[in-house]
Formats: C-alpha cells, structure tokens, sequence
C-alpha cells in the first residue's frame, strides 16, 4: 500500500480521483474544482471497470453504486488489499450478504478497514443517545417503532439510444434486482438503528405486507410504493417497520424505543421516563465523521470494520422486502441461507437484466420473487437445537455462525462474528466508483 499523507498534506495537494465513469465529468470536480483532477486515462468505464482501477494503485475504495453490484466490488477490494468505505443497502440476496461476511472476514485476517454507509451510527447526538440506551436508561427494551415515510423518489425517463441494461441501471431506484425496493433504499437506516439498540441480535422471523398505490407505469419498474414489517425476536421483543414513497401523504422518519423503564426518540436525542435526559452538544455532520473515522483508522493502524451490521443490516432490509413481495412468515435462518438470486445474463450493458418490460412497457414483479427462500417454505426458527420460544435462545443468536452456501461465495462456512461499533475520527489517494442519494439517511 502507498503511504498514506498527513491531513496537512493532504491539504495542501491536489488530490487526484481515479473515477469509474460513463463518459461525464464527476461532479466532484465542478463542486470542488481546486481539489480533485479526474483526466481522461483516470477513468475506467463500464460494469468490470472495477477491475483495471483496483489495479490503478489506489490505497482507498469509495464504494457508491446500485446494490446488486456492492458485494461484488466490496470483497474484490479487500481481496486486493484495499481499505473500503462501502454505501448501504451492501447486498440484495442473501448470497450477496455470506460475500459481505466473506469480505468481512478478510478485511479483518489483513488489517483492512471496512466502514459502512450506515451513516446514523457516527452521528455524534444518535452515538450519545445509544449509549445510555445501552447503560439501561429505559430498562429492558420491548418494542421499537422505525418509520420512513417521505415523498416519492425521483424516477428517470429513458434516454433515447439506452439499451434495456443501461436504462434499469439509471434509474436504479425503480428495480428490485438493483436496489432491494424501498426498504434496501431507505428502511435499512432505520432496520439498522432498531438492531443497534437491541445488541444487532438477529430476530427470530418477520413477517409483513405492502404493495404499489401509485407508483405504476414504465418509469417505476417493479418496486413497491409502501411496506410494512414486522420482526419478532426473543422474550416477545418486536420491532414494527414502516416505509412509504407517497407524494401528499403523512410524512414522519423516526425511531422510538419503549422499554420497562423509560422510551426514546433516537433522532430527536431523548430519553424520557425514569430517566430524563437530552443530548446537549453540538450538532454533527454523520456523512463527514464516518469518512473521519475510516481515515484516522488507516492513520493509526487501527482498523476498523463494521461489517457484522453491515451484514445483519442488509439482511433485515432484505427480510423486509421479502416479507411484503412474497406475502409470507420468514425466518433469519431461512432469509440467511437463501441461494436465490436475480442476476443478469452478463455485466456489461448489453446484457440481459433480470426484468423486462412487457409490450405496453410495464415491469411485472417476477412472483414471489421466484420463491425467495432456499426451501420455498415459512415456519419456525431451530437454531442448535432449541425451541425459538425459550428464553435460551438469545445467547444462541448472540453467536449466530453465518453459512457461505452460494456460487458466489465459494461454499465455505464463516466462524462467529464479533459484533463491533465504529471508532471516532479522516484523506489517502481514494477510489470513487458514483455518488448516490441517501434516502432517509
């Protein structure tokens, strides 16, 4: 790995960005011109372009693009030696999540760092906030709200000249195959918020529903418009899941946790009850102190990784998702070993993607998602012999061994996983496939 600069001089040079491009100019470089030279042999274009740039001799990867392709380019940058900042959601299937774990793992054998897009945990009120949360100032926590409802997300016309491949990549919100519907976009910050009060313990099952009121045409591709999930763990503890994209309707982002003591509005940065307490400080930029600490991480050589929750995370998005399309209970045993995928014929952009339109133009949710779960069944959650409803169960889960089963991850299995929360803290050469909007983030 090259030298990593100091933050002076990282200040004082011009800092020069190998972007993965498709023939624009980054818009890094209009916003901060003084900063980032990007020149024409810097840019490496099309969906294997990850390729020739990790050999580009970049110390950083900045992962930013559609879903389906994160888990992909997440463990081809560790496998070549790279420190990674990756964005949510980190998969779309479950294979995608054992790579995750897969690269996880290799991050942490080669002292690399992993830092997620989840960007609510470095927030300095939310941090502050979970950690008297986790001290017991609301006692045993039992339920847990998360809601996302916002207006809906932008969806793009074709251009003319597009191949079906470059359209869906485009606008990439629209397909499930690429973004893991609204619950990948948005509803995994707040899946994730939930699970970081509760120890990111896995639930038992979920089960929900959800559909598409308004969001129909050629423009919306196949994702559903609202969901509604619910996910039940040990000793009757449930989180309630809300996500909607709906123009004119109520609109709230939240998280609210109810305990025997006390509750919590995680974002407003209150505990009421026993214990009454408001976070006093400053205020914070998240999307900045994640990158902070990624940097000062590579710096100190101590690396950092979050990549249980990431995995964890992306799957609850993905549960979420799954419950609504297939209209089925379904457990994290089930949801973890998953084999079921929908990828395209190729990656390149003539190939074929999973969806396709119909003659009138229209995408039709594949049904079922081509039964999601490995065994096309629901029922009850047996982990190493116990009963989901006894209380044992919890220290079970708390080791829960994540099983690499598909293709893509070579079949082999991954020990126990720690369960790690982000460090605090800054800029290497750095690697920027495509920036993206974080919805609800």
């Amino acid at each position: 790995m090259q030298s990593v600069p100091t933050a002076a001089q990282a200040g004082r040079r011009r800092r020069r960005f190998r972007v993965a491009d498709r023939g624009k100019p980054p818009r890094l470089a209009e916003a901060k011109p003084g900063q980032v030279s990007v020149d024409a042999d810097h840019r490496f274009v099309g969906l294997q372009s990850y390729r020739p740039l990790l050999e580009s001799g970049v110390d950083v990867v900045l992962i930013a693009v559609p879903s389906h392709f994160s888990p992909i380019y997440l463990k081809a940058a560790v496998d070549a030696g790279k420190h990674v900042f990756c964005e949510k959601t980190h998969a779309v299937d479950a294979p995608g999540v054992r790579m995750v774990i897969e690269a996880g793992e290799t991050a942490r054998n080669k002292g690399l760092c992993v830092v997620s897009g989840l960007a609510w945990r470095y927030d300095t009120g939310v941090r502050e906030t979970m950690k008297r949360i986790h001290d017991g100032a609301i006692g045993e926590i039992h339920t847990i709200q998360e809601i996302c409802n916002t207006g809906s997300l932008r969806s793009l016309p074709r251009r003319p000249g597009m191949t079906e491949m470059e359209y869906q990549i485009y606008n990439w919100y629209d397909f499930n195959w690429l973004s893991a519907d609204l619950p990948g976009l948005n509803l995994v910050h707040n899946v994730d918020k939930g699970a970081w009060a509760l120890h990111d313990e896995p639930p038992l099952m979920a089960w929900g529903m959800g559909g598409r009121e308004v969001r129909k045409g050629p423009s919306f591709g196949d994702v559903f418009d609202h969901h509604a999930t619910v996910f039940h763990y040990p000793n009757g503890v449930q989180m309630h899941a809300y996500c909607r994209q709906i123009n004119g309707t109520w609109t709230e982002v939240s998280d609210k946790f109810i305990g025997t003591k006390g509750r919590c509005d995680l974002l407003k940065n209150v505990i009421e009850g026993e214990t009454n307490w408001r976070y006093q400080g400053p205020p914070s930029n998240r999307f900045d102190l994640e990158h902070a600490a990624l940097f000062s991480a590579i710096r100190s050589g101590k690396p950092i990784n979050n990549s249980t929750y990431m995995a964890r995370s992306s799957l609850l998005a993905l549960m979420a998702t799954w419950c609504s399309h297939t209209g089925q209970e379904i457990t994290w045993e089930q949801a973890l070993r998953s084999n079921k995928q929908a990828n395209p014929t190729g990656y390149d952009f003539d190939a074929v993607p999973p969806t396709v339109p119909d003659p009138d133009g229209n995408y039709r949710r594949r049904a079922g998602i081509d039964a999601v779960l490995a065994d096309g069944r629901s029922g009850r959650l047996q982990v190493r012999g116990h009963d989901p409803s006894r209380r044992t169960l919890r220290g079970s889960l708390r080791q829960w061994a994540a099983v690499r089963d598909s293709p893509r991850s070579g079949g082999s299995s991954v020990g126990v996983l720690p369960t790690e929360q982000p460090e605090t803290a800054a800029s290497t050469r750095s690697l920027c496939l495509q920036n993206r909007r974080r919805p609800c983030g």
